[in-house]
């Protein structure tokens, strides 16, 4: 589903050259999940956003359903990333002046639909979390773990094929990152959703499909 090859990303500046990304060669299969693995600043967030198609790689070809992404125009990848991607991050990044389901809507606001429409799948995304009682209430009134809750259900109203999580634990305690972790596993088995989850925590790794590791840039396993 999702293929890398000979991948690299260089930051440059008048007088310095940082290599984040060398000769990453990776394929994803429908239906996986999979997590990332690496030291801070080994290059696992950079390596997120290239599959995730919010950075361009310096080098090498990026290919989804077969298909290289890589050369497209920003218009034509915002496209993809709104219609195949759902993304999740360590900070919720929920509007804390909109109630929980007009932040579940906010991807559905990009497509010609009805408000009716939009509605429904709000709705339908958060019940799949457990948080259709909290439909109405603001961030502030919800939990760490409800907060998470409903920007996944932000991130899956759409229905996307492919799942970015970028450490959707790292804010919470044990028993919220299990929980967390069930609904991502559910939406994996249930939905066939392909999913690629960076983390720091080898627990939460562990129940994924297969661990990618990146060491300076680079993928050592």
């Amino acid at each position: 589903m999702i293929q890398l090859e000979n991948i690299e990303k260089v930051y440059r500046t008048d007088t310095l050259e940082t290599v984040a990304l060398s000769g990453i060669n990776l394929s994803i299969r429908k239906g996986e999940f999979v997590s990332i693995m690496g030291p801070s600043g080994s290059g696992k967030s950079t390596l997120l956003n290239i599959i995730g198609l919010l950075d361009v790689a310096t080098g090498g070809k990026v290919s989804l359903n077969e298909k290289v992404v890589s050369s497209h125009k920003d218009r034509d990848l915002a496209n993809l990333r709104n219609r195949e991607l759902g993304f999740i991050f360590q900070k919720f990044h929920l509007i804390n002046d909109l109630r929980a389901i007009d932040n579940v809507e906010i991807p559905l606001l990009y497509r010609n639909m009805s408000y009716k429409e939009r509605r429904k799948m709000a709705e339908e995304a958060l019940e799949k979390v457990g948080l259709i009682s909290r439909t109405s209430h603001f961030p502030s009134q919800l939990s760490g773990g409800q907060q998470q809750r409903v920007a996944i259900a932000r991130a899956i109203v759409g229905k996307p094929k492919i799942l970015l999580a970028d450490e959707p634990t790292g804010n919470l305690d044990s028993q919220m990152s299990d929980e967390i972790m069930n609904i991502l596993k559910e939406l994996n088995q249930q939905e066939q959703t392909t999913v690629i989850m960076v983390t720091h925590d080898k627990r939460m790794a562990d129940m994924t499909d297969r661990i990618i590791r990146i060491f300076d840039g680079r993928q050592v396993a």
